[in-house]
C-alpha cells in the first residue's frame, strides 16, 4: 500500500461518509477517479441507494477515465438489479486500475466484482485502509453477516448518570449545542428508536431538525402493546415515517388506528417484560435497515445492552449532580460481578458547548 493510494482512499472515504443514513439498505460507497495524479472525478451513493459512487465519479470524469484509478471504498458490484453492475461500468469506461477497502459480504457480490475487473485486464489492489472502510460500514456489514442493524445506543445524562429528575423532568439536562450534535447523528442513522416510556413521558417528534432539508430517518417505537400518545407522532407522519414495533398481544384497535394514519407496525417476539431485542432487531434488519440510532429510555437501553445488541455508544455528560433519587440512564441489569459488564472502548472525546461528549465501541 503506498501513501499516494492510503490518500486518494482516504478521500473517497469522506465521500462515503455523506451517505451514511440516506442510502439504506444499500452501503455508503465513495468513489474517486485518478488521471495522472489529477483527481477527474468525485461520486458517493445517492439518498436512497441509487444511483451508486461509481457511476457519478465515471460521468463526472467521462473520457478522462480511460487509463485512469478508481478508488472504491467497497468492492464494485457484480449483480443486475435495478442498474447494472458497477464493476462491467469501471471495464466500459477503459479504468486500468481499481483500489478497494473492502470486499463485499453480499453473496450477489463477494468477490465476483474483483473477478470482473481481473478477467478485462484491469490491475486490482485490495484491502486498502480496509479497518477504516470496516468501521464506516459497520451497519451493512452487520446486516448482511449477523443479519441485524448496528445499534448506536446515545444517553444524555447528568454528571452521575441521570436522564431526569425525581418528579420526571428533564428538559434541558445539556445544552443547545448538545442537543443539535444529536440531531446530526440522527442524521446520519437510518433510523431513530425509543421506547414506549419515552414515547409516553415526551410524545417526541424525533425528526432531524435545524439542519436543513434532510432526508428524514425512520422513526421507530417499541412498545409492547401500542398504548402510546396520538399527538405529535401521528400528526407528524407526512414529514417522516413511522414503525411501531409491538408485541402479538397489541391491541387491534391500537393496530388499525395506526395504520390508518399511515405508520407501519411489526410485531415481535417478546421475552420477559418486553420485546426481545434480538427479535426487534433482527425484523429491522429484514426491512433494510443498516444504522438504528437509540435514544432510550431506561428500560430499553438496559434490554438491548443485557442482550449484547449495542455496538457504539455516544453520551452527552452535563455539568450537573440530580442524585439518587433522580431516574437513571439505564434501568437495571441485574449484574453481580464486574466481569458480566459489557466492556466498550473509548474512541473519542471532545467538548460540545459546555458538555462533554464521548464515544465508545463494543470491544
Amino acid at each position: 500500500m503506498t501513501e499516494t493510494d492510503r490518500r486518494f482512499m482516504a478521500l473517497a472515504l469522506a465521500l462515503a461518509q455523506r451517505g451514511l443514513g440516506n442510502v439504506w439498505p444499500n452501503p455508503a460507497v465513495g468513489c474517486v477517479i485518478v488521471q495522472g495524479g489529477r483527481i477527474v472525478g468525485r461520486g458517493f451513493t445517492q439518498p436512497g441507494g441509487r444511483p451508486h459512487a461509481e457511476p457519478v465519479a465515471l460521468a463526472q470524469a467521462g473520457a478522462t477515465a480511460r487509463g485512469a484509478t478508481a478508488y472504491v471504498t467497497l468492492e464494485p458490484c457484480a449483480h443486475h438489479g435495478k442498474t447494472p453492475p458497477c464493476a462491467e461500468a469501471l471495464v466500459a469506461a477503459g479504468v486500468a486500475r481499481v483500489v478497494t477497502a473492502l470486499t463485499d459480504p453480499d453473496p450477489r457480490v463477494s468477490g465476483r466484482g474483483h473477478a470482473i475487473l481481473r478477467a478485462a485486464g484491469v490491475v486490482v489492489t485490495e484491502g486498502v485502509m480496509a479497518a477504516e472502510a470496516e468501521a464506516q460500514q459497520i451497519g451493512f456489514l452487520s446486516r448482511l453477516r449477523l443479519g441485524r442493524p448496528m445499534l448506536t445506543l446515545k444517553l444524555a445524562t447528568s454528571f452521575d448518570g441521570r436522564i431526569a429528575t425525581a418528579t420526571g423532568e428533564s428538559r434541558w439536562i445539556t445544552g443547545p449545542e448538545a442537543r443539535r450534535r444529536v440531531h446530526g447523528l440522527r442524521a446520519c442513522h437510518d433510523a431513530v428508536l425509543v421506547g414506549g416510556g419515552t414515547a409516553r413521558a415526551d410524545d417526541p417528534l424525533l425528526t432531524v431538525r435545524g439542519l436543513g432539508a434532510v432526508r428524514q430517518p425512520v422513526r421507530i417505537v417499541a412498545s409492547r402493546r401500542l398504548d402510546l400518545p396520538r399527538a405529535a407522532l401521528a400528526a407528524s407522519i407526512p414529514e417522516a415515517p413511522l414503525w411501531l414495533m409491538h408485541g402479538p398481544a397489541a391491541p387491534a384497535e391500537a393496530l388499525d388506528w395506526w395504520h390508518n394514519r399511515g405508520a407501519r407496525t411489526f410485531e415481535v417476539a417478546e421475552s420477559g417484560a418486553g420485546l426481545a431485542p434480538l427479535a426487534l432487531l433482527s425484523v429491522l434488519g429484514q426491512a433494510g435497515l443498516t444504522r438504528v440510532f437509540c435514544e432510550g429510555g431506561g428500560q430499553l437501553a438496559a434490554s438491548l445492552l443485557a442482550a449484547d445488541m449495542v455496538q457504539d455508544m455516544v453520551g452527552f455528560t452535563a455539568g450537573l449532580a440530580l442524585g439518587a433519587d433522580a431516574q437513571a440512564g439505564v434501568g437495571p441489569l441485574g449484574l453481580t460481578r464486574l466481569a458480566d459488564a459489557t466492556r466498550f472502548q473509548l474512541v473519542s472525546v471532545q467538548t460540545v458547548g459546555t458538555d462533554l461528549m464521548h464515544r465508545w465501541r463494543r470491544i
